[in-house]
């Protein structure tokens, strides 16, 4: 069980007494998160509508991801893995990693990125299973093949989401009530913009939420 603080964000209560207010909401800045345990994927279920969240578990605090800039640093730099299994990752020498390991993040005081359905209960979704689908990526604005997520399990790369295919690994099935975490690869500097949408059955319907996020990756 997490003991979460919920922060207010100008998505929720401070947007609307900014209207009130006659105020701009872009006066205020998003919250830059470049260390510690972040659950970048974080579904939440209310009953009626799906909500997505970047869940700062470090710091118990939640952000909506229009309010949160997820850093990834020049210290995430390393040599690309070498082996076909990895020629999603490009051609270049180099590529930004977020990594799977907690220790590995640590030592390099980086993000060590999560994927949450923990705050999902069972019984509620068709299968007990939800899907995270991968949209539309940009780089500095243009679309963008240089973004992928996978999981490394001794010589086998599980390959989540790459944006550098037209139909595959776009859309990957997880368990309600879990939690995982992956490699969040970049292979070029610039500030990403990823699409992600969660969705499950209920009832027979489909329910679905779709949020943005961004990532600011430096040379």
């Amino acid at each position: 069980m997490h003991t979460r603080k919920r922060l207010m964000t100008v998505t929720g209560v401070a947007a609307a007494a900014l209207a009130v207010a006659g105020l701009n909401s872009s006066a205020f800045a998003a919250t830059t998160l470049s260390t510690g345990h972040v659950d970048v994927l974080d579904a939440e279920w209310d009953g009626a509508v799906f909500t997505l969240h970047v869940h700062d578990e470090t710091n118990a605090a939640e952000y909506a991801p229009a309010d949160a800039v997820l850093s990834v640093p020049a210290a995430a730099k390393v040599a690309r893995p070498s082996g076909t299994q990895y020629g999603f990752l490009g051609t270049g020498a180099q590529v930004w990693v977020l990594p799977q390991d907690e220790a590995t993040a640590t030592a390099k005081n980086i993000l060590w990125p999560g994927i949450s359905t923990e705050h999902l209960a069972t019984g509620v979704f068709a299968n007990n299973t939800v899907q995270y689908k991968l949209g539309t990526v940009t780089r500095n604005g243009a679309a963008t093949d240089d973004f992928s997520v996978y999981k490394v399990n001794g010589s086998t790369v599980d390959r989540y989401w790459d944006s550098g295919t037209t139909t595959s690994y776009k859309n990957k099935t997880f368990a309600v009530g879990g939690h995982d975490h992956a490699n969040w690869a970049f292979e070029e500097p610039g500030t990403y913009k990823v699409n992600f949408t969660v969705t499950g059955t209920v009832g027979g319907v489909a329910k679905s939420a779709t949020a943005t996020y961004t990532f600011t990756v430096s040379n």
